[in-house]
C-alpha cells in the first residue's frame, strides 16, 4: 500500500516535461491536503523533477543522467541568474547544451549560436530576434528589456528570453559556477550508483521460521539478511549470530534484530562506509523514504567503490582535491610528505586556514596508512595543535609516525615543518575499513 506522499511524488514524475505543477492542483486533482502536497513538490525539487520560478511557478522538467548532469535546463539558469522570464515560458523546461557571450557583431556572433544554446548579451535587440530565429534562447543582461516582437517570437518558438539585473561577466561566472558545482555533485558516489537491487537480494519475511533462514542460508552462503513485512517494508535484520541455538520453527520476527540500521539512495558511499565501519555492520539494507526496501549494500561493495572513485579524475574541484593534488610523497620508507601551500588554501589573513590544514594532516595519514597497505579509513578522532602560523607559498614537510596499527584501529602522529622549524602537531586516530 503506497502512501499519499509516494502517490504525489509518481503522478509528478508521469507529468509530460514542461506541465506546470501548482500545490493547490494537486491537492484538489489527488484529494490530499495542500500540505501534504506542498511536502510532495518540495521532494520533487530536491530529486530534480521540477524547478520552482519566482513569477513563474513550478515546472516539471527533465531528470538528467549522471553523464549528462553538467547540463542546465533555462529554468535552472532563471534561478541562478535571479533571472524575469520575458517570454517563452513553456520552454522553461529545455536543456541547454552551452551558451555564447554575444560581445561580436551580429554576423559574426551567429556563427556560434546554434539550436539549444543560451545567447547572453545586453540590450543588443536585432540579436535578440536572430539569436530565436536560430534557435537559442536568449539571456539579457543589464536588467534591460525586449521588444514585444521578441516576447512574440519567444512564445512562438518555445525559447526562453529572460532578463536579468547583473552585467555579463558576473552572469558568466554565475552559470559556470553552477555547471562546477554541479560536476562536484556529479563525482560523488551515491548508493544508487552501486547498490544490489531488490529482484536480486536475498530476504525473509518476518512471519518466516528460522527454518526459512538456514535454507536462505546454505543457498547463498550469505549470513545477514533484512526482514520485511507483508508490503515488503523494512522490519529487522537476521544475523548468525541470531539463529544460534534456536529451533527451525522459532519465528524470525522473534530473533531478528529490530529497527535495523539503513541508508537511503542518495546517501552517499563515504557515508555508508562511516556508518558500517562504526556500527561493524557488514551489509546495510537500502530503503525508500517511506522505508520499502530497495535492495542492500555490502561492505564489499562499498570498499570496490571507494577505490575506484579514488582513481576516476575529477572533474569539479573541491578543496579538499586542491589540497590532494599538492601533497607528494618524498619517502615511503619514513612516511615524509611535502605540501606547498596556494592561494585557495588561505584564509582572508593570508595564513593557511584551519580547513586546508585538517585535510592536509588527515590526508597524509590516510596516504601513510595506503603505503602500509591498509586500505580505506575513517578518521575517527583528531586532535591538533598549532605552534606557527603557516604563511602562503610555504613549503611544508610532513612526518607521519605509526603509533599503534590493529586490524581495526591505527593511531598515527604527524608532525609539519617550515624550514625544519615545527609549524604544527596532530594525533589521529582512523578506523579501518576491512575487506
Amino acid at each position: 500500500m503506497t502512501t499519499k506522499h509516494e502517490q504525489i511524488l509518481a503522478y509528478i514524475e508521469k507529468l509530460p516535461v514542461g506541465d506546470k505543477i501548482s500545490v493547490r492542483q494537486i491537492a484538489k486533482d489527488l484529494t490530499v491536503s495542500e500540505g501534504t502536497a506542498y511536502r510532495a513538490i518540495k521532494e520533487a525539487e530536491t530529486r530534480r523533477l521540477v524547478s520552482t520560478i519566482e513569477r513563474v511557478g513550478t515546472i516539471r522538467i527533465e531528470l538528467k543522467k549522471k553523464e549528462h548532469f553538467e547540463r542546465l535546463t533555462y529554468a535552472e539558469v532563471v534561478n541562478i541568474v535571479d533571472g524575469q522570464v520575458l517570454g517563452g515560458k513553456t520552454g522553461l523546461h529545455k536543456t541547454l547544451n552551452k551558451f555564447v557571450i554575444g560581445a561580436m557583431q551580429l554576423e559574426d556572433m551567429m556563427r556560434y549560436v546554434e539550436p539549444s544554446n543560451l545567447l547572453i548579451a545586453g540590450n543588443r535587440l536585432k540579436v535578440h530576434e536572430t539569436a530565436l530565429q536560430a534557435g537559442a534562447a536568449v539571456l539579457v543582461t543589464g536588467g534591460f528589456d525586449v521588444t514585444e516582437n521578441t516576447k512574440r517570437l519567444s512564445d512562438e518558438l518555445e525559447l526562453p528570453v529572460i532578463s536579468t539585473s547583473f552585467d555579463t561577466f558576473t552572469v558568466a561566472t554565475m552559470i559556470n559556477r553552477a555547471i562546477d558545482d554541479q560536476l562536484i555533485k556529479k563525482d560523488v558516489l551515491l548508493i544508487e550508483d552501486i547498490y544490489v537491487p531488490l529482484q536480486e537480494t536475498s530476504y525473509l519475511y518476518s512471519t518466516d521460521k528460522v527454518k526459512q533462514y538456514r535454507v536462505l542460508n546454505d543457498v547463498t552462503t550469505h549470513g545477514v539478511f533484512p526482514v520485511v513485512d507483508a508490503s515488503k517494508k523494512l522490519v529487522g535484520i537476521i544475523t548468525a549470530r541470531d539463529v544460534i541455538g534456536k529451533s527451525n520453527n522459532e519465528p524470525i520476527e522473534k530473533v531478528m534484530t529490530k529497527n535495523p540500521i539503513s541508508v537511503t539512495m542518495k546517501t552517499s558511499v563515504s557515508s555508508a562506509s562511516h556508518r558500517m565501519i562504526w556500527e561493524g555492520v557488514d551489509l546495510l539494507p537500502v530503503v525508500r523514504d517511506t522505508n520499502y526496501l530497495e535492495g542492500v549494500i555490502s561492505r564489499q561493495d562499498v570498499l570496490k567503490a571507494l577505490q575506484a572513485a579514488a582513481r576516476q579524475p575529477q572533474n569539479g574541484e573541491t578543496i579538499d582535491d586542491i589540497v590532494k593534488q599538492q601533497i607528494k610523497i618524498i619517502s615511503t620508507e619514513d612516511f615524509i610528505f611535502e605540501f606547498v601551500v596556494t592561494p585557495q588554501m588561505t584564509d582572508h589573513y593570508g595564513a593557511m586556514s584551519n580547513g586546508a590544514f585538517t585535510i592536509l594532516v588527515t590526508e597524509t595519514g590516510a596516504q601513510t596508512l595506503k603505503i602500509r597497505k591498509r586500505g580505506e579509513s575513517v578518521v575517527e578522532n583528531l586532535t591538533i595543535y598549532y605552534t606557527k602560523p603557516i604563511q602562503l607559498e610555504s613549503i611544508l614537510r610532513i612526518q607521519a609516525r605509526v603509533l599503534e596499527l590493529s586490524r581495526k584501529v591505527a593511531k598515527m602522529d604527524i608532525e609539519i615543518f617550515n624550514d625544519k622549524l615545527l609549524v604544527g602537531k596532530a594525533m589521529v586516530t582512523y578506523q579501518l575499513l576491512e575487506r
